[in-house]
């Protein structure tokens, strides 16, 4: 069973940075397109950042200019670096492999997600 790890969250004030990490089990970054997802108090998930196994990226308007997804795929770990981190980027991050197929839905379990708390 596929599991998805999530690390490197805490608490940072406006304007720092973080880097998140995702490892997962077995080759599933090198053989996905990936995702990060974020869900604040009281909103749905959403996708911030993707990268495809070509390392094309795409990030939401909210977090583009600010985020960067990467992959290693030897370490089958994804990262997000997160800088000029804002109050509004506090939320649960989550990562999750992506279907091929439209609307390229999260496919694994969740894992339990990595908390980021931005103070102003």
């Amino acid at each position: 069973q596929v599991q998805l790890v999530e690390s490197g969250g805490g608490l940072v004030q406006a304007g720092g940075s973080l880097r998140l990490s995702c490892a997962a089990s077995g080759s599933i970054v090198s053989a996905n397109a990936m995702g990060w997802y974020r869900r604040a108090p009281g909103k749905q998930r959403e996708l911030v950042a993707s990268i495809t196994n070509s390392d094309s990226t795409n990030y939401a308007d909210s977090v583009k200019g600010r985020f960067t997804i990467s992959r290693d795929n030897a370490k089958n770990t994804v990262y997000l670096q997160m800088n000029s981190l804002k109050p509004e980027d506090t939320a649960v991050y989550y990562c999750n492999a992506r279907s091929a197929i439209p609307p390229w839905s999260p496919i694994l379990r969740w894992g339990q997600g990595t908390q980021v708390t931005v103070s102003s």
